[in-house]
């Protein structure tokens, strides 16, 4: 029954269209388990009707023409429990519902199962038999598995229009949304263009064409470029290799022989499968078969058919890529975009960016807010190649991607972008001005760095200060660790050009999601394993140098330094690194150098940080939440997961309250508190914290003016009586409701909800 399910799985991934695939479909379940009937019955998104669009074996002509209401028959029943619903005599059940022109007069049995995707329930894939017999277990795992490949095939007609092409059913024009994680900002309405991963045999996805000569056209050509590969590598070793060696070249080269591995793969091409994936189907057959040999020697042969397969696909990356056209509206879309897939773009061409893999606070999302580029990551169910080439749109606010857009959706997110342009212009009067509330509450609003192009964005948007210089960015862009010089030209850049503004520098923040290529940490779980000041701690040769570099940055300069150590969960350790800090500084002021002391804080990150705030801030200079980090170990939420990114709230009442806890403790000892997460850069956000006496808040320089707009038009009074309403709340849905409203009421309702609901 496996080896029927990989086939079937393999005739619907190839066929032609969407409903030739469900044709083909319910013809060949109803072969394999050899019931009388098979059907599929698919819900229509605006009436939620059960509408009958595939069958093999009932009344074909009534396809399309009959619906089955949201609590109407068994196949309702299937969609109203989410399972499995298994009965051996489909009449004696309460919630039989007979339709004459079905034609399912004569079937007893009744098998139906559930096709959901990300939660939604798409249809009903059913199975009937005349006897009145109960399916077995088998059966129902053999549907079960089955309904979730059906899943996957609904969705990709939904991202790519198809499935409003059923010929005699008629579906309105839906588009298809995804949700990930907000990564960069902003709204964008372009074409996708999909960049193909790095060659790997097993994640090649199966993809129709319609121009199967191109694809035999570019298959040749990288077949003969691995051809001509293992040719020239032969001709290189002929003079230090046996012949016995070199023979395997030569059974290379007959493998990859027109009348061997390269006529199968044609034949899957011609069937309309893309190169890549008929290499896969073609090299994974042959490997199965050597792989199960007796002979240990033959065994091992499948490991040369891999390798080959690896080589013709690479080269058919290469070639793909070569002929990539990137119009004027790209929205790179990739299964994890690098910079260098960015960078690949031609100038003024990257208008957004999709990544399957990644979270907001990746290496690419925040060179993408850099670059004010919207960008959505971790949109794990996107079919990544059926939106090629098509119409998207990327809300990089609340993480929405829509494929296939509907006119109604175009028109909805092009005003946004209008009134976010209009938004804007006006917000740019306010660069000089401060953060005062209507009350007369000043405010200090810093930036979050990290780029060098982050520097000049920061001015420009008015910021007062750096509230974060993320310094392992510089460590993560070199292919060593930089030296103590190298570090210093890059952070006096910074400091020199914010100069008489406070910079805060957060020391080397590694481990987690943060990872160097010379320095691998291998961990099970990273994210509660050796990062932050626990790495710096354990070298403090890395810490000393780094010190040193930003303490003699900022000679000369009238600006205050202020050094953060992260992950912080003890006290033990922000002694240990002020005794570091303390060093570094009288070593620099031995070498002749003219330079104030700098200011040492922490930042708040975990939960056991919270409880010692107070102590913590008795020996510190100043208290930072990294509320994105606090939020995740406070709610056991992995934030690059994109799994359970809805569960990710930063207005959990739980986070609030400790958020609220660390202010209090900061300003007991007289010392100034602040927050540098992403909650910051949020309206709501924003006004609690201010509520919460917040002295500095710190964002990514593109939500500068915006907030710096909302804060100056609303009073601290006001801040504080929905802080204290909020307080009293127990779930995000809730305070996020009251505080739209109070918004809104106060006359601020351009920063609230700006995401579609058509």
């Amino acid at each position: 029954m496996l080896e029927s399910l990989r086939n079937i799985v393999h005739e619907v991934d190839t066929a032609r269209s969407f409903k030739s695939a469900l044709d083909t479909l319910v013809v060949s379940v109803r072969q394999t388990l050899n019931t009388d009937v098979c059907s599929i019955y698919l819900v229509d998104r605006q009436s939620k009707d059960y509408v009958f669009t595939a069958t093999e074996g009932l009344n074909k002509e009534a396809l399309g023409k009959t619906r089955l209401g949201q609590s109407e028959g068994l196949v309702s029943l299937v969609g109203i429990k989410a399972e499995p619903v298994n009965l051996e005599d489909a009449y004696r059940h309460p919630s039989f519902h007979f339709i004459p022109e079905v034609g399912e007069e004569p079937y007893h049995a009744f098998l139906g199962v559930p096709v959901i995707h990300h939660r939604r329930l798409l249809g009903v894939l059913v199975v009937q038999q005349s006897e009145i017999r109960r399916f077995d277990e088998n059966e129902e795992a053999f549907m079960v598995t089955l309904s979730a490949q059906l899943a996957s095939v609904i969705a990709n007609a939904e991202a790519t229009g198809d499935i409003s092409h059923l010929g005699e059913v008629e579906y309105d024009h839906l588009d298809a949304e995804f949700t990930g994680i907000p990564g960069a900002p902003g709204f964008v309405i372009g074409t996708a263009v999909v960049i193909h991963p790095a060659a790997n045999l097993d994640r090649v996805p199966d993809k129709i064409v319609q121009d199967v000569t191109q694809e035999l056209q570019i298959f040749d050509k990288a077949l003969e470029d691995v051809r001509a590969d293992i040719r020239r590598v032969s001709s290189q070793l002929s003079a230090s290799l046996p012949k016995e060696e070199l023979a395997l070249f030569d059974a290379y080269l007959h493998m990859l022989d027109d009348n061997a591995l390269g006529d199968e793969i044609r034949k899957v091409i011609r069937e309309g499968q893309w190169a890549q994936g008929s290499v896969r189907v073609v090299i994974q057959s042959h490997v199965r078969k050597f792989e199960q040999m007796k002979d240990s020697y033959l065994r091992e042969r499948a490991a040369d058919v891999r390798e080959l397969g690896q080589r013709i696909l690479a080269n058919l990356q290469a070639i793909r890529q070569t002929k990539t056209h990137y119009p004027n509206d790209t929205i790179l879309v990739g299964e994890e975009i690098s910079p260098s897939m960015m960078a690949s773009v031609p100038g003024g061409k990257l208008k957004g960016i999709v990544s399957l893999r990644g979270s907001g606070n990746s290496h690419v999302a925040i060179l993408a807010r850099a670059m004010d580029v919207p960008t959505v990551m971790g949109a794990i169910d996107i079919p990544l190649y059926s939106v090629e080439h098509h119409s998207i749109i990327v809300d990089g606010y609340y993480g929405h991607v829509y494929a296939n857009p509907t006119p109604a959706r175009m028109e909805h997110y092009r005003k946004l972008q209008e009134e976010e342009k209009g938004f804007i212009s006006e917000t740019e009067i306010l660069k000089n001005k401060p953060a005062v509330t209507l009350d007369g509450h000043r405010i200090r609003l810093w930036a979050n760095v990290g780029f060098s192009g982050d520097l000049e964005r920061s001015l420009d948007r008015g910021a007062e200060g750096i509230g974060l210089f993320r310094t392992e960015v510089p460590f993560m862009t070199s292919e060593r660790f930089p030296t103590e010089e190298e570090q210093r030209r890059i952070y006096r850049e910074h400091m020199k050009a914010f100069s008489p503004r406070p910079v805060t520098m957060r020391t080397l923040d590694i481990g987690g999601d943060k990872v160097l290529s010379y320095f691998p940490i291998v961990e099970e779980n990273p994210f509660l394993g050796w990062r932050g000041i626990r790495v710096t701690l354990d070298h403090p040769e890395l810490f000393i140098v780094q010190a040193r570099a930003m303490i003699k940055a900022n000679a000369g300069l009238k600006g205050d330094l202020r050094i953060m150590l992260p992950m912080v969960s003890k006290v033990s350790e922000i002694e240990e690194g002020k005794e570091l800090v303390a060093r570094a500084y009288r070593e620099v002021k031995e070498e002749g150098f003219e330079v104030a002391e700098p200011l040492v804080g922490v930042m708040i990150e975990v939960p056991a940080a919270v409880y010692q705030a107070r102590h913590m801030a008795k020996i510190t200079d100043f208290l930072a939440v990294g509320s994105n980090d606090l939020t995740q170990y406070m709610l056991a939420v992995d934030r690059n997961n994109p799994r359970v990114a809805d569960l990710y709230k930063d207005l959990h009442p739980a986070v609030l309250a400790a958020l609220r806890e660390v202010s209090k403790a900061a300003h007991v000892e007289n010392k100034a508190v602040g927050i540098c997460g992403e909650l910051a850069g949020t309206a709501i956000g924003s006004i609690l914290l201010v509520g919460m006496g917040y002295d500095v808040l710190s964002m990514n320089a593109t939500n500068l003016p915006r907030i710096k707009w909302v804060l100056r038009n609303i009073s601290l009074r006001h801040a504080r009586l929905m802080l204290s309403r909020v307080l009293r709340m127990q779930d995000t849905e809730s305070i996020v409701d009251y505080m739209q409203g109070e918004l809104i009421k106060a006359g601020l309702e351009r920063v609230v909800a700006r995401h579609s609901s058509n």
